[in-house]
């Protein structure tokens, strides 16, 4: 079981690596949307998989951030018809070289956290992909792209989460709940482009 945690765990960390590379909308979308999904598989991993508990979030957390929001995302770049991120602040090679900075000092720091040794790669690969959706946030121009940084981040605030599932349940639900704020924020770009 430890062993598919893990590889779910870097399939995660290489969706970061796909939205920091490239330019197409298109992209960035299907990163975070497969990195949705791989949140959800990760909650039934780490949790106890019978339990109706991590089921309904598995399923709750597959349905919103790999298959809702994506969708809005979408509809979002259709309506505006924007296909790419044409001057980022950062480039795209000098994004992927932050995003290794953030994955080797989320390596280094997480060892000094209390309770990171029981968690094993979750906190490091949850400070990557915290650090890595901020990074695309501040650094690109388009408000699609920023609401896919934002994702990332809030996808970061859920791996916290999962480390924490079994003593505050609730935690990980009021992370899935700030989805709809996104799905505002989608709204808000396709009225005003």
């Amino acid at each position: 079981m430890r062993s598919l945690t893990e590889l779910v765990l870097l399939l995660i960390v290489l969706t970061d690596f796909a939205a920091l590379g490239t330019s197409r909308l298109s992209a960035c979308i299907r990163a975070v949307a497969v990195q949705g999904v791989l949140l959800g598989l990760l909650s039934l991993v780490i949790d106890d998989p019978r339990s109706v508990h991590a089921v309904v979030l598995a399923v709750g957390t597959i349905a919103i951030k790999g298959g809702a929001l994506p969708w809005f995302l979408r509809w979002a770049i259709r309506e505006a018809a924007v296909r790419r991120e044409i001057e980022p602040l950062v480039g795209y090679m000098g994004s992927i070289l932050f995003g290794v900075a953030a994955l080797s000092l989320s390596f280094a720091v997480a060892h000094t956290l209390p309770g990171a040794a029981r968690a094993g790669l979750l906190v490091p690969v949850a400070l990557t992909t915290l650090i890595t959706g901020l990074l695309v946030l501040i650094t690109r121009s388009k408000a699609v792209t920023q609401v896919v940084g934002y994702l990332m981040l809030e996808n970061g605030v859920y791996l916290f989460g999962l480390t924490q599932a079994r003593r505050v349940p609730f935690l990980v639900e009021a992370g899935v709940l700030l989805d709809v704020f996104v799905g505002v924020f989608i709204m808000g770009i396709v009225v005003f482009h």
